[in-house]
């Protein structure tokens, strides 16, 4: 196991998960759990993972108004997991409500960090333009995000693998960039616009991984978490 590396949970139900955890030898494994399998089986699924001693990203991206972000985060606080995120385009309010709530709901001495979400890694950046309106380059503007973020609370920011030594810089080594968009070379990079191999992750200031199809859609999903733990820890290329 690393507990640098999350993979991503993104099956319908807490069954398929189980299923596919036990049959590829994965027990234990840091896992990120996101909307389709929490909105589906609610905080069941967190209690199974964690009687199975997997660390737990919670991807929620919560993008609220404060109050009620504030509200959910408390709840969220109870489930003691690793990680839980909210959107950074919600404004500086909402998130220190966010951190507030993690900090009243928090138990047992555990303390959730608090992740925020710069720009999606499937935007680029004339999306982000003509779309969001947001002039500029993406870059600047997702380390703009990130300096908010930590000014109010966050302890990291999702960012793509491409931001991530600039987030450290912006923000200092102990800030966690958090980088989904991983692939294994000869996997597809699918709905992902800004994606990255392990080693080159490792080499551009990523603390934590988030991998999701080039493993659970290997043709031997074990060999292929191997594959990017391998690269991860020992800057192998592919």
């Amino acid at each position: 196991m690393n507990k640098s590396i999350y993979l991503a949970l993104d099956f319908p139900t807490w069954a398929d998960s189980k299923q596919f955890l036990e049959s590829n030898n994965l027990q234990g494994s840091p896992v990120k759990v996101g909307m389709e399998l929490f909105y589906r089986e609610g905080p069941y699924v967190i209690e199974k993972l964690k009687e199975n001693n997997h660390p737990i990203f919670l991807d929620l991206k919560l993008h609220d108004i404060p109050t009620t972000v504030m509200k959910a985060m408390r709840n969220i606080a109870k489930l003691e997991v690793d990680m839980v995120n909210v959107h950074a385009l919600g404004g500086s309010e909402m998130i220190r409500s966010a951190k507030e709530g993690l900090d009243i709901g928090g138990s047992n001495g555990h303390q959730t960090k608090l992740i925020a979400v710069t720009l999606l890694t499937s935007m680029d950046n004339e999306t982000m333009n003509s779309e969001l309106l947001l002039p500029g380059e993406l870059d600047k503007n997702a380390v703009h995000f990130a300096e908010f973020a930590k000014q109010n609370g966050a302890d990291g920011v999702v960012c793509s693998v491409y931001e991530a030594r600039q987030m450290k810089a912006a923000c200092g080594s102990s800030f966690l960039t958090v980088t989904p968009g991983i692939r294994l070379k000869q996997a597809s990079s699918d709905d992902q616009k800004r994606i990255a191999t392990p080693n080159f992750a490792r080499e551009n200031g990523s603390d934590v991984l988030v991998i999701g199809r080039s493993v659970t859609k290997a043709a031997d999903p074990y060999q292929a978490y191997k594959q990017v733990v391998k690269e991860w820890q020992h800057g192998i290329k592919t």
